[in-house]
């Protein structure tokens, strides 16, 4: 093997999508379960700095600053050659140091499998637990309004 991760850029985005979505401690957990102590060179400690956000009017009109939004972000490389990248809303540096490790982690393919059932897989069920929850308590409310046709005689 070569030691290089051959998965595609959507891959890579559903998996830092679900990075984003994870608390600090469900990707802490993932990692240990996989390398407890990997070793990597910070190439970019991890900081905090703006991200200007875009919108469009309609969603189709022309593209306007909509405001700024605080971000961490951090970059490593592991000993193996692998580096990491990671941007995340919010200012919790640690959790961008842990989501950039993952990300390098996955991208080794002796880790690739173990990070999905440690850490992606883990975070999906959480995700998909809330949306079930989050739907209940919906339809819980849902009111059905009906209109009484009277017949004229």
């Amino acid at each position: 093997m070569d030691g290089i991760s051959h998965e595609t850029n959507a891959q890579r985005r559903g998996f830092m999508a679900l990075l984003a979505a994870a608390t600090r401690e469900e990707i802490r957990r993932g990692i240990s379960a996989v390398l407890p102590n990997p070793q990597f060179t910070e190439l970019r400690k991890p900081e905090i700095g703006l991200v200007m956000l875009r919108g469009r009017s309609g969603g189709t009109g022309p593209a306007f600053n909509l405001g700024e939004a605080t971000v961490s972000r951090a970059t490593l490389r592991l000993t193996t050659g692998q580096t990491g990248v990671s941007c995340i809303l919010g200012r919790d540096l640690e959790k961008a140091h842990l989501a950039a490790l993952a990300d390098a982690l996955r991208q080794n393919p002796l880790y690739t499998a173990p990070i999905d059932a440690e850490l992606a897989a883990k975070v999906q069920d959480r995700l998909d637990g809330e949306a079930k929850t989050n739907a209940a308590d919906t339809a819980s409310t849902k009111v059905n309004f009906f209109t009484l046709v009277r017949g004229e005689d």
